[in-house]
């Protein structure tokens, strides 16, 4: 249960606050919530787990919007009354308000049900709609409702009980259903029936007493009234409410033709003579060329997809994508090596794939299975620079940052050696992740394609402040990217006991068998805990508790492990104390243990750089070009701590920095622009209900291609002037292109696109 006190003392917490509160704690997995609320508006919605899980919600206090736009699997109590617009829009959750509820509720609801155990107010359940592909929405009132409820109601079912309501001349107010077009008020209680010319007022059928009989159990347990059902089942008491067949209509006039509404209603003798003289020509024309409004842009790759822009080396999945759909594999698999040359082990092994999270098809059903598609291009090889640049880099560090810098320079045709520390290049890839988790064998193939490419390897080579200055002078550039190695410990009593984690997973993938005691604690629980506490079993322990001051970060399949090896997993704590008997708690618990290992991070270790270099604590601090001294540049862990994919994309950077350095050329980072929402076209792609998935290099049908177009042709063929062509280009490439000379500037080729590429800008003014 995450709790959430908005008022302290005298501070009250902000609604924008409040609602990123709960949008960080549902990213992390929180599924119910208990809000004291002092008047925050919009709690409870629109939210959505990832996992397909229940949101619950038991709010007390709440402004306005409650449950707003509220989506399906999301359930929330209110406690007490709720001022205006309780559930508007409502896309599928399930609200109950134990009180009165403010006006317009239920306004606009679409899907879901809504439970009021009062009164609401005026214009509830106004432009209610109903979706066939779903079920309607429902709106459940225990007493009365205000006057214009219901008005342009489109679809749905209210249904107003009128307890206690026996003085009211009408628990509907004054002129509900105004405009009713569709959906059914059932009403139990006096009103007048004076506004029905278009509407039918009736008595209950076998449908409808089933209808109310089956959900007022329901609707009573959930406002808190379950005795009231005796009182409300008498269905002689009940009349229905329901719009008219057009043919139905007791006072249908005849349909003026549009020049009798035109001279007789509009303006001659009409509602506007007063103000307005027309002179009934039209324009016989629709505006084209420099007069239309707005003109249509084909913005191919102008934008990043949110794969692409979430990623942090960059890689352009979508393209990736196309590739595969236009037949061409080989290609796809070695567009990723240009970006990096750990396609099997980071990308297809030990990344949490952040362009997975932000793909836009996980809206949609699952997202395309861009990290598995990496382990396609293991064993593809590109060809060597087309020339030699005699420049010669020096990157220190054969982590991935170092090399991912590496492998983009020695490309570009430069001479790059490498100066590792440790006995063999990789890294924490090569020292620290766990065999189980990442093949060897991947890791070997990569390093070797680096290697083989022109990139020379120089292992055991620590470097000091003398090595350092040495190996300045004899290069054109030098990549920092030392990483970080030093382990970062509580300094509580009793510390000298903990065993660093990174330090044990290192003698581990050494083969040098590290002895634990039987019972062991993890201090952390992220990845590197979890690798620590599966190390802790393969070496003998027999029990292993892990604690953190916060919830997991560990993937939920590490999770999963470990807890089906018999490890627990305890938050939050507090560390006091270690002890030769464990680790005592902030609260005095001691938690048993004959080993104690830490695993909250790491600090680089850049003693060898000149004391002019900027620092924050124990990292460096570059310049906007990546710069630490002229000519140096710096990557990865020693920047700040990151993850294996940061690693990759802050390799780029350096890399491209030092390439601009080294030619004279000024260093200009790529910029990327996320392809707006709003132009993605979801609804032409179908739901994949059964998660039935292809292999990852036959997913592009599922892929949207957001931002890059896929070559559907969809606008050139739903363009109602026939404006576009499609154009093939001398590079085999194409484009689409719009004839102003045609154009009207409707928007219908935006409208059709699914991949954003079609931009409606404003036409430039007439000079």
């Amino acid at each position: 249960m995450y709790r959430i006190d908005t008022l302290r003392e005298t501070r009250r917490m902000s609604t924008q606050d409040l609602l990123l509160s709960i949008e960080e704690a549902v990213d992390r997995g929180e599924t119910a919530f208990e809000i004291a609320a002092s008047g925050q508006h919009d709690i409870g919605g629109p939210l959505w787990n990832r996992e397909g899980k229940t949101l619950r919600f038991h709010v007390t206090n709440p402004g306005q919007r409650v449950g707003s736009m509220c989506l399906d699997n999301t359930e929330i109590l209110v406690d007490g009354p709720a001022p205006a617009d309780v559930g508007w829009l409502n896309a599928g959750g399930r609200i109950a308000v134990r009180g009165d509820a403010g006006d317009t509720a239920g306004h606009c609801a679409a899907a879901g049900v809504i439970y009021i155990g009062g009164r609401a107010g005026v214009r509830s359940g106004s432009l209610m709609k109903h979706d066939p592909l779903y079920d309607p929405p429902e709106l459940w009132v225990l007493k009365n409702v205000g006057s214009f409820s219901f008005e342009f109601m489109g679809g749905g079912k209210a249904v107003v009980c009128g307890y206690g309501c026996e003085d009211l001349s009408s628990v509907l107010g004054e002129r509900p259903c105004v405009g009713m077009v569709g959906g059914v008020v059932y009403v139990r209680g006096a009103f007048s029936e004076d506004f029905v010319d278009d509407l039918a007022v009736s008595g209950l059928d076998e449908a409808d007493r089933a209808f109310l009989d089956k959900g007022m159990g329901p609707f009573l347990s959930a406002i808190g009234k379950p005795e009231l059902r005796a009182a409300l089942t008498d269905w002689s008491r009940w009349k229905k409410i329901h719009p008219l067949a057009f043919g139905e209509c007791p006072h249908k006039r005849e349909r003026l033709s549009v020049k009798a509404f035109r001279t007789g209603e509009w303006v001659r003798g009409g509602i506007f003579s007063d103000v307005c003289d027309d002179d009934f020509t039209v324009n016989a024309t629709v505006a084209h060329g420099d007069y239309r409004l707005r003109v249509p842009s084909w913005d191919n790759a102008a934008y990043a997809a949110p794969c692409e822009f979430n990623c942090p080396a960059s890689i352009p999945t979508q393209r990736r994508y196309n590739l595969l759909r236009a037949g061409k594999a080989e290609e796809a698999y070695r567009l990723v090596l240009d970006y990096t040359p750990f396609p099997g082990s980071v990308c297809g092994g030990v990344c949490p794939n952040p362009c997975m999270e932000g793909c836009t098809r996980g809206s949609i059903d699952q997202a395309v299975r861009i990290g598995p598609l990496g382990r396609c291009s293991i064993d593809v090889t590109v060809p060597g620079p087309a020339e030699r640049t005699g420049r010669r880099i020096a990157v220190l560090g054969g982590g991935v940052a170092g090399l991912n810098a590496a492998w983009r320079l020695v490309r570009r045709g430069h001479e790059v050696t490498v100066y590792e520390a440790d006995d063999r290049m990789g890294g924490k890839l090569e020292q620290v992740i766990p065999r189980a988790r990442l093949p060897h064998e991947i890791l070997e193939k990569e390093l070797k394609r680096i290697e083989d490419m022109g990139v020379r390897f120089v292992t055991g080579y620590r470097v000091d402040a003398e090595a350092f200055q040495r190996i300045r002078e004899a290069n054109d550039a030098v990549i920092v990217a030392t990483g970080g190695h030093l382990p970062r410990v509580f300094p509580c009593p009793g510390h000298e006991r903990i065993v660093a984690g990174i330090d044990f997973l290192k003698a581990i993938n050494r083969g040098e068998q590290p002895k634990v005691g039987k019972r062991v604690i993890v201090i952390g629980c992220g990845n590197a805990g979890m690798d620590a506490a599966a190390g802790a079993y393969a070496m003998g322990a027999e029990t292993v508790t892990c604690i953190d001051v916060q919830k997991p970060a560990a993937f939920a399949h590490e999770i999963a492990h470990i807890e089906a090896l018999g490890g627990k997993l305890v938050w939050p704590v507090m560390t006091k104390e270690i002890t030769e008997d464990g680790l005592v708690t902030a609260d005095g618990t001691l938690i048993p243990g004959d080993t104690v290992i830490i695993t909250i991070g790491e600090s680089p270790d850049v003693s060898y750089l000149p004391e002019s270099v900027k620092k924050f604590r124990d990292w460096v601090v570059p310049g906007p070009d990546m710069s630490l001294l002229d000519g140096v540049f710096a990557a990865g862990d020693v920047i700040r701590p990151g993850r294996l994919v940061d690693a990759i994309g802050a390799g780029r950077r350096a890399a491209d920095a030092a390439d601009a350095y080294v030619r004279g050329l000024p260093y200009v980072p790529v910029e990327k622009k996320l392809v707006p929402a709003g132009q993605l076209g979801k609804a032409y792609f179908e739901r994949c209900r059964q998660c039935d998935l292809p292999d990852a290099n036959q997913d592009f049908n599922r892929c949207i291609s957001c931002g890059t177009c896929r070559d559907c042709r969809m606008c050139y063929e739903s363009c109602p002037e026939q404006a576009i062509r499609r154009e093939d280009l001398p590079d085999g490439s194409f484009r689409y292109v719009s004839d102003p000379e045609r154009c009207i500037g409707c928007g219908v080729c935006a409208g059709v696109c699914p991949c954003g590429i079609w931009t409606m800008r404003p036409n430039a003014p007439l000079g």
